[in-house]
């Protein structure tokens, strides 16, 4: 299954959750879209329940089926929480990073900036959204886009950024302090439904 690349404020609707987190997709109309979209919804399954909390998580973050399988299976062989690790994981992708730091407005704006090779970790370029940053690397921006206006146009609307990276923007360049902890990433997110998804 390819990574979706549609309307995402229509997924947004139809899962009753925040891509973007920051709510837009939902304020006007907070129903499911299509002609039914203000009919009452039908009684989810278990299965169903899980599946919506996996489907929310993925699209969030743009990755395909696939992908986030096998990002799963990672985090379930590391120690501690499955669910805390995925997220983790989740966290330290390159474009997920990018978007933290205020260098795009979106996550998909994010993965296109990354992909057209504006971004350095350490120094080296890397065009590989899925990237793991560890933290201590330096993410910055390449010296020939220092003046790309998509990027400066979200350092301007872009103020807050968590605390676990930290970024200059007169050098252009950032830090991956630490991994997040489970109380700064999206609370509406239930990952225990989706450990319960995969281990089923």
């Amino acid at each position: 299954m390819a990574r979706y690349t549609g309307p995402a404020y229509k997924k947004a609707r139809h899962l009753s959750f925040s891509l973007l987190e920051n709510g837009k997709e939902t304020a006007k109309r907070p129903y499911a879209p299509g002609q039914h979209g203000t009919d009452r919804r039908r009684k989810l399954s278990e299965y169903g329940i899980q599946l919506q909390e996996k489907q929310k998580v993925r699209l969030m973050y743009g990755l395909n089926e696939k992908q986030f399988r096998r990002t799963f299976e990672k985090a379930q062989k590391m120690s501690g929480i499955a669910g805390e690790n995925l997220l983790r994981l989740l966290e330290s992708r390159l474009d997920n990073i990018v978007y933290r730091m205020g260098l795009a407005t979106t996550r998909r704006a994010a993965r296109q900036v990354v992909n057209h090779g504006h971004i350095l970790v350490n120094g080296i370029k890397v065009d590989i959204p899925s990237y793991q940053v560890k933290p201590g690397d330096t993410v910055s921006v390449k010296e020939n886009s220092l003046e790309h206006p998509a990027i400066k146009a979200a350092l301007e609307a872009n103020a807050n950024k968590p605390a676990f990276v930290e970024f200059d923007e007169k050098k252009m360049s950032g830090t991956y302090v630490r991994y997040p902890d489970r109380s700064e990433l999206n609370s509406e997110i239930n990952e225990a439904l989706i450990v319960e998804f995969y281990n089923r």
